[in-house]
């Protein structure tokens, strides 16, 4: 897909010379309208029509269909109190996730040593947790009264959600 693209040319600016920013940069303008703009998503445009996984309620923000993106998806997760999700992966999607609120841990399997082990992960608002592709795993909120509230990023125009009976490769 041939894209136009849009460029920046600064050149070093030092105080003693005067700025004319007609000579310091050079703009081309993207060919198609969707790529002149930001897109603007407010809390009540998010969209529960994505992927789901048991135990979780995840509400889409940027994708495909909200603004049209090719590269990346990104949206809310909220877990109830003393719920688990069911075990899953997102594919070929690698998987960047912000502690909003609450108190959720990230279990998955390691298989690196002798015998594989089940790897629990503390999380607290303000931590990031990153899943690399194809990684069984779920998602548990301990706290018996508090929802855990995440903001999920994906390198997928879509949320990819494989679930599985269980968290073995």
């Amino acid at each position: 897909m041939d894209r136009a693209v849009r460029t920046l040319n600064l050149m070093p600016y030092r105080a003693d010379q005067s700025a004319n920013t007609a000579d310091m940069t050079e703009l081309h303008l993207p060919q198609d309208p969707f790529h002149r703009r930001l897109h603007h998503i407010a809390p009540a445009g998010l969209n529960d029509e994505t992927a789901q996984t048991s135990g979780m309620f995840r509400r889409a923000a940027i994708s495909g269909a909200s603004v049209g993106s090719t590269r990346l998806w990104m949206g809310q997760t909220h877990v109830a109190p003393a719920t688990m999700s069911a075990n899953h992966h997102h594919g070929d999607s690698e998987t960047a996730i912000y502690i909003v609120s609450g108190t959720p841990s990230f279990v998955f399997l390691d298989v690196e040593g002798e015998e594989p082990r089940e790897i629990r992960i503390d999380t607290k608002p303000g931590d990031y947790i990153f899943v690399p592709p194809f990684v069984p795993h779920r998602e548990e909120n301990p706290d018996p009264d508090t929802e855990a509230v995440v903001v999920i990023a994906r390198s997928s125009q879509e949320a990819i959600v494989v679930n599985l009976p269980k968290l073995a490769w």
